[in-house]
């Protein structure tokens, strides 16, 4: 198996809701929102076996000095083969000239997250609203 990387933002709902819906996350259902999202993210990498959409990242930036990694999302049959790790150092190596990258990672994603070089803050929480859709 050989995973090839892009940089691209056009994705049709059935590849996202496929990748999406085999993590369990709830955006999955809603594949059409999901492929606008795409279109307007700022930078966006994905990985591919083949023509299959295996994993993800996507995030916002001010164009200077901040950058939020929004999702990263690998399928669960592609995990532990370095995907997830490639496609942050691509996003890393992207915004290597800005002050931040922030991430909100749950508790169980934390230790992935620190081997990649992000530290937990001292002295922040991570806050939401979320719409009833959810």
């Amino acid at each position: 198996m050989e995973i090839k990387y892009k940089d691209i933002h056009e994705f049709n709902k059935e590849e996202l809701e496929e990748l999406f819906l085999s993590v369990e996350w709830s955006s999955g259902h809603f594949p059409d929102k999901l492929v606008i999202a795409m279109k307007n993210f700022k930078t966006v990498y994905s990985a591919w076996d083949n023509d299959k959409l295996v994993g993800l990242i996507c995030a916002m930036d001010d164009g200077i000095m901040n950058a939020y990694i929004h999702y990263l999302l690998v399928n669960p049959k592609y995990q532990n083969l370095g995907i997830g790790r490639r496609l942050v150092e691509m996003m890393k190596n992207y915004y290597k000239d800005y002050l931040r990258i922030a991430i909100i990672a749950y508790d169980e994603e934390m230790k992935f997250y620190e081997q990649c070089g992000f530290k937990k803050s001292n002295d922040a929480s991570p806050m939401f609203i979320t719409s009833l859709w959810t």
